[in-house]
């Protein structure tokens, strides 16, 4: 067995050092709203969260819906 470091894919590196990292993922991350399938509550993931409300644990949620207004002209 070699006393050297494992560099490999998901290992960390001199020419990568952040690599499999998420603080750097976290800061430009946008956040997205999601409702929780049990208790209904909303709660706001970003990528690399894990998936799972954060008042009752459930791991069920759904992304909301955008609520864009679109105005049509009336005829």
């Amino acid at each position: 067995m070699s006393s050297t470091p494992y560099t490999g894919p998901g290992g960390p590196s001199a020419t990568n050092p952040g690599f499999g990292s998420s603080s750097a993922t976290k800061i430009d991350a946008p956040t997205v709203l999601y409702a929780c399938g049990d208790c209904d509550e909303k709660t706001a993931l970003q990528r690399g969260d894990i998936i799972m409300c954060k008042k009752c644990g459930h791991r069920v949620l759904y992304k909301m819906r955008t609520n864009k207004l679109v105005q049509f002209e009336a005829r």
